[in-house]
């Protein structure tokens, strides 16, 4: 079996010693830079880690591609404008470079990436400029001038793209547009974003993207608040079932859509080192026997609510939601089947009191 597997890179020791350990089905791995100011797309509430460990944890997954993560939506003026402010980053991605732990970079911001090419073109042409997933390439067209657009900043053409989670329910064209890139771009890899779990087409999205964004500038989070309060979260707390709308991609359901694609994508690195190691070793094993939020992003909230028996879906559970209408008004089928295989976990409340000896 051909490395299949996308996943977060964190320097934790143990972490790195897994993911030597799971190197065989290993395509790539995403990772963020070291730097004073954060770069990609989540919101940061820790310090910066160290470089060093970074490094090193790097060097150690031979044979993996590797992709440094710019990918937050907008950056600073300041970051775009003064050459001081971006010069840090050049000096990142060529230390990168020189210690061969980088094969290019993730981005959103085609300022950005502009940018480090005009300043920086030496280090531009060694680097894959890899579009995020957050550019929502759901047709050829937009793929095709995405790439047009790479070419010309300088940045190396892209091995892999990352179609957007839409697709994740829509077969019929993802296999389309599948079929069609592998045509005209047989060597440009295709991949799909398996287990973040936000809503079918969120509204929300760009928003949360850009308020995340404006988060890591001002240093002041309130994202969590507006999901609570207006956003994603309290839709699905007011609806619980619409969880099951979501365009995840179960560890069962891997291998149909392998048939069209090249890699599986995997996201959570703000979950830590256990999250990922479970799911990875769910998506590994194309199986999971507990609690299908277990695996997934952006509904790790409901984890402690809610238990839904992964066990208990269908194994034609795709296939049948890719035929979806999206008449949930007409329809009822996705609130009989959770309630069918969901029920809530008790209340547990933690002990955050200091332990004294």
């Amino acid at each position: 079996m051909k490395p299949f597997l996308n996943v977060p890179f964190l320097p934790e020791e143990r972490y790195v010693d897994f993911l030597t350990d799971c190197a065989p089905d290993l395509d790539s791995i995403h990772f963020s830079l070291v730097h004073s100011h954060p770069l990609d797309s989540r919101i940061h509430t820790h310090p910066p880690g160290d470089q060093k460990q970074v490094l090193h944890g790097l060097e150690r997954l031979s044979g993996v591609r590797k992709y440094a993560l710019l990918n937050s939506r907008f950056y600073s003026p300041d970051l775009l404008t003064r050459p001081e402010q971006i010069k840090p980053v050049i000096q990142i991605l060529d230390h990168c470079l020189a210690r061969g732990v980088i094969n290019g970079i993730v981005y959103c911001d085609h300022y950005l990436l502009q940018l480090l090419a005009d300043k920086a073109p030496a280090i531009a042409s060694c680097l894959e400029a890899v579009p995020s997933v957050n550019s929502m390439l759901d047709t050829c067209d937009k793929i095709e001038a995405q790439l047009a657009y790479i070419a010309e900043t300088g940045f190396m053409m892209p091995g892999k793209i990352t179609l957007d989670r839409s697709l994740n329910r829509n077969l019929d064209e993802l296999a389309n547009i599948a079929l069609k890139i592998h045509r005209h771009s047989p060597a440009l890899k295709i991949e799909v974003l398996a287990n973040e779990g936000c809503l079918p087409y969120c509204p929300f999205k760009l928003s949360h993207d850009a308020y995340i964004a404006l988060g890591n500038l001002n240093g002041r989070d309130r994202t969590h608040m507006l999901n609570c309060d207006l956003g994603c979260m309290r839709l699905i707390d007011q609806n619980p079932h619409k969880l099951l709308l979501s365009p995840f991609i179960r560890p069962e359901d891997i291998d149909l859509y392998l048939y069209h694609i090249d890699t599986i994508k995997l996201c959570g690195r703000t979950l830590g080192p256990d999250f990922l190691i479970n799911a990875i070793r769910a998506y590994r094993s194309r199986r999971y026997d507990g609690n299908l939020l277990d695996l997934l992003d952006a509904l790790s909230w409901l984890t402690g609510r809610l238990y839904v028996n992964n066990r208990m879906l269908s194994f034609d559970f795709a296939n049948m939601l890719s035929q979806c209408d999206k008449r949930c008004h007409h329809c009822g089928f996705c609130k009989e089947l959770f309630d069918s295989i969901t029920h809530p976990l008790p209340l547990t409340i933690q002990n955050h009191h200091a332990t004294s000896r």
